[in-house]
Formats: structure tokens, C-alpha cells, sequence
């Protein structure tokens, strides 16, 4: 059951998600790869999560979803809400997760370039499909 400040979050978060730039899905996954550099500390594409999930097949998954993961309490509503992390989604969380989301784990500051978002995006799906 979600709480009425989670779901206040959800909502948030979906409407913001609506004023993303379309352009986002032409992403490039070499550029991808170097903007990722600053993801690694905490999340791997493939393998096993660290301090953040594994990224792989996250692209198009519904939020909160990584096995073996303990995500926040809010990440997990958003999940049970339907949430998926579709691109445009996914690239309004990179740009301000602390904002996108209130009340979630993650401590980074956030791709604020659109263009990174979505290199990062097309690096994390061309990783996930190999």
C-alpha cells in the first residue's frame, strides 16, 4: 500500500517526466560509455549490483525491479505503481534524481546535459543487449 506522500512522489515524477525532450532516444553508446565513467563507482551494466543496481535490462523494466536489490521505500512504491523506466523516464530521473524522486537512495547529482542522458541511456540498452 502506498502512502499518500509516495504517492504525492509518483505523480511528481511522472509529470515531470512528460517535459523531456523526444530527442533523447537518439542517444550515442560510445559517447555513452565515457559519461558512464561517472556512474561506476556505484552501478555495472552487467554484473552484479554494488552500491546502486545493475543496470542491465533496465531500459523499458519497471522501476525498482533488480533482484537482490534493497531499494527505498519510494523506489519501490513507484514500482508497485507501474513505473517503467521507458527513456524518457529514465532520462528526467539522470538529470536530477534527488528531485525526480524524492526520498530515493541515490546520492548522485545528476546528468544535467540532455545529450549525456541520452548517451547514457544508449550505452546502458546497447550493454543490455549483448
Amino acid at each position: 500500500m502506498l502512502l499518500k506522500t509516495q504517492k504525492l512522489a509518483v505523480v511528481a515524477f511522472l509529470t515531470t517526466g512528460l517535459f523531456v525532450s523526444p530527442a533523447l532516444a537518439e542517444g550515442d553508446p560510445v559517447a555513452g560509455a565515457k559519461v558512464f565513467k561517472k556512474c561506476m563507482a556505484c552501478h555495472a551494466v552487467v554484473g552484479k549490483n554494488k552500491v546502486g543496481p545493475a543496470l542491465n535490462g533496465v531500459v523499458g523494466g519497471p522501476v525498482g525491479s533488480v533482484e537482490g536489490f534493497k531499494y527505498s521505500k519510494v523506489m519501490k512504491a513507484a514500482g508497485e505503481s507501474g513505473m517503467i523506466w521507458d527513456e524518457a523516464t529514465l532520462a528526467n530521473y539522470l538529470a536530477n534524481p534527488r528531485k525526480a524522486m524524492k526520498g530515493n537512495k541515490m546520492s548522485f547529482v545528476g546528468l544535467r546535459k540532455e545529450k549525456e542522458q541520452a548517451d547514457v541511456i544508449a550505452y546502458i540498452k546497447a550493454e543490455s543487449d549483448k
